[in-house]
């Protein structure tokens, strides 16, 4: 990666000291005037034709910005933050530091925008994971709507029992067979995140519904 140097001297007119002048030392080794940030803004504006994939973007910037502060463009219109880019021109990748006019960018020029593969890596991963973890919700809700439905059972067969009719012992060991199956299946769900909370949560509420089962039975 090429690095740009800067030094300060003090510039003397007739022996009289007028101020320290910032330089920096220019691709190519041409040592020339630090810029400032202001006078970049003020300079004449060009206009650079970026391709991203199938994207294309027209971004107008100062003619003597540097690769650096086009990335800081490219993030509003792509979405990708400047330590994600990679800009190539001429087939070259330029650093953050090159000034576009002094590597020979002009008004209609054409810069390549990549990815960062390690950045898109991270995303596809993070996906992934996300996808995982939606799928683990799914699989938690259908175990909940099962529970749903047997609790629904066994209030049912409750209120049964609480209004002088007896019920045989087999239903309500059959409806504790079919909870204790769904603890199960919700103990096989790889949980991260989000759906780790949920299966928690949905673990904690099955005693309350074995217990009135259970004391149904005694």
């Amino acid at each position: 990666m090429k690095r740009f140097s800067s030094s300060k001297r003090v510039v003397k007119v007739n022996n009289v000291v007028k101020g320290e002048i910032d330089w920096e030392l220019r691709p190519g080794g041409m040592l020339v005037q630090k810029r400032n940030a202001g006078d970049v803004s003020s300079g004449p504006m060009i206009k650079i034709k970026v391709s991203h994939g199938s994207y294309h973007h027209d971004i107008a910037v100062p003619a003597q910005s540097t690769f650096g502060d086009l990335k800081r463009v490219l993030a509003q219109e792509t979405g990708l933050e400047p330590k994600e880019q990679r800009l190539l021109f001429q087939g070259k990748e330029k650093d953050d530091e090159e000034c576009l006019h002094m590597v020979g960018v002009k008004d209609m020029s054409k810069v390549v925008l990549l990815e960062d593969p390690a950045s898109k890596e991270r995303k596809l991963e993070e996906m992934n994971r996300n996808q995982s973890v939606l799928k683990a919700c799914e699989e938690v809700a259908k175990v909940r709507a099962e529970v749903d439905k047997l609790s629904e059972k066994v209030i049912a067969l409750d209120a049964i029992v609480r209004g002088g009719t007896k019920v045989a012992e087999k239903e309500f060991l059959f409806l504790t067979e079919l909870l204790m199956v769904q603890l199960l299946q919700l103990d096989t769900i790889k949980a991260d995140g989000e759906a780790k909370v949920q299966r928690r949560v949905e673990v904690s509420d099955y005693p309350v519904v074995l217990v009135s089962c259970y004391h149904r039975l005694l």
